[in-house]
């Protein structure tokens, strides 16, 4: 079983940082894939950014390419996401997930390849 836990959201102004924290906790933590998603209000849970369990991969969507970047901490069991250049379409609410007995290198970027998922930490943008 693992244990993710986000942190890290807030209020901020358009073109401002944040950056997200994810800490994870139990016997497979430390090998496991690890992603980034939103939800926006009446919209379908998306991708954002995912990284292998090494950090010697990552991949973004079009969305958050070139204003976030998503790295990991494994003495910490930690990931991060820090989202800079924020826009008001950028809010909602952003989960951490994560894949157990993940390969190196490999990211998974569906939402059903995860096996554990966060509550979620709530990002507004203000325009």
């Amino acid at each position: 079983q693992v244990q993710l836990v986000e942190s890290g959201g807030g209020l901020v102004q358009a073109g401002g940082s944040l950056r997200l924290s994810c800490a994870a906790s139990g016997r497979t933590a430390s090998r496991s894939a690890m992603g980034w998603f939103r939800q926006a209000p009446g919209k379908e849970r998306e991708f954002v950014a995912a990284i292998s369990w090494d950090g010697g991969n990552t991949y973004y969507s079009d969305s958050a390419k070139g204003r976030f970047s998503i790295s990991r901490d494994n003495a910490k069991n930690t990931v991060y996401l820090q989202m800079n250049s924020l826009k008001p379409e950028d809010t909602a609410v952003y989960y951490c997930a994560s894949k157990s007995f993940s390969a190196s290198s490999v990211v998974f970027t569906m939402d059903y390849a995860y096996d554990y998922w966060g509550q979620g930490t709530q990002v507004t943008v203000s325009s």
